[in-house]
């Protein structure tokens, strides 16, 4: 998700939020409207995270969890040296993070310094207690794919040099540091994926042909295609690489904003929307921001029988990546 954040910005906006002990708790409300419920937005995308973590691990133990942006999260207060918010940091395994080194204003445009200065400080924190880092830089000339995988890698992190924002092609060549190790845990991954709208492929055969050719370690990817779920033995066959090694296969799921091209939209909430649907983003048509902490939303993707993330499970996924976690930032303006 494209954000417009500036550092300066940013620790302004964090001066006037709920306050969150070492523990990751709730205090106050500043001692303004007294009585009044206050929504703490960025303790309730944690919690939604951590929520998804203990049902995802305890079904699926080495299952992996990684949320896509927002990285603020990741301490207390939301500046970057700020106390670590450490249940948060202990439900996941990584951190995802856009337009590092290239997109953040524009595609194949370096992004401002201090706007990837401010954005590693977190992401070094991260790495530091042991979270893998994945970066996605949205890059189509050849120089600026080469310099994006350099500076990722010399920060220690793996990252994907994607040619456009709709994350529908594998690029060539591919992949950035490939090997012949089989990986099974997030942490022993040198590169990934990222190919979530497979509408380039006419059948999820093909999409696992062309998926199988390639010896990424790590591949992020819809659930869907053309509207049917990959099955477990469809998703079984996405783990092994063209050299024989092994491979982790996440499943991409937005939990920020909710799509009306998925299975669990209903027809009628594009003109009478139920309460905790917010807004259509206006830079993705379909897409809705949605009051994330509402039980109802909760059941769709995570607590309901049947949920999205049930049906990951099911099929045999690795782990989720779990998208719009800077929705937080729609509803603190």
């Amino acid at each position: 998700m494209k954000r417009l954040l500036l550092p300066l910005a940013a620790l302004l906006v964090v001066s006037c939020h709920t306050d969150i002990d070492d523990n990751g708790t709730a205090n106050n409300n500043n001692g303004e409207n007294p009585g009044e419920t206050v929504i703490d937005y960025r303790q309730e995308m944690r919690q939604l995270v951590i929520n998804i973590s203990q049902k995802a691990k305890g079904i699926s133990p080495g299952f992996a969890v990684i949320p896509q942006n927002g990285i603020e999260l990741l301490t207390n207060n939301g500046d970057p040296f700020g106390s670590l918010n450490l249940p948060y940091l202990n439900s996941i395994d990584g951190h995802g993070q856009e337009d590092l080194i290239y997109g953040y204003n524009n595609d194949d445009e370096a992004t401002p310094a201090d706007v990837t200065d401010y954005l590693k400080n977190f992401l070094d924190r991260s790495k530091e207690f042991g979270k893998k880092i994945l970066v996605t830089d949205y890059c189509t000339l050849a120089s600026h794919m080469e310099n994006s995988y350099l500076q990722n890698e010399d920060s220690e992190y793996i990252s994907f040099a994607a040619p456009n924002r709709e994350l529908n092609v594998i690029p060539e060549p591919y992949p950035y540091n490939s090997n012949v190790a089989n990986i099974s845990q997030l942490s022993q991954a040198k590169n990934f994926l990222y190919l979530i709208n497979p509408e380039n492929y006419s059948s999820k055969q093909e999409f696992i042909a062309a998926v199988a050719q390639t010896d990424y370690d790590v591949i992020i990817m819809d659930l869907f295609l053309n509207g049917q779920a990959f099955t477990a033995t469809e998703v079984s066959q996405l783990k092994t690489k063209a050299n024989v090694g092994s491979r982790m296969v996440i499943c991409y799921m937005s939990i920020g904003e909710a799509e009306d091209y998925r299975y669990y939209w209903q027809q009628e909430w594009s003109t009478t929307p139920p309460e905790w649907i917010a807004a259509e983003n206006p830079d993705w048509g379909g897409n809705y921001k949605v009051k994330y902490w509402n039980e109802e939303w909760k059941s769709i993707i995570y607590s309901g029988q049947g949920s999205y993330l049930d049906t990951i499970l099911q099929a045999g996924f690795n782990g989720v990546y779990l998208d719009i976690i800077d929705a937080f930032e729609y509803f603190e303006e």
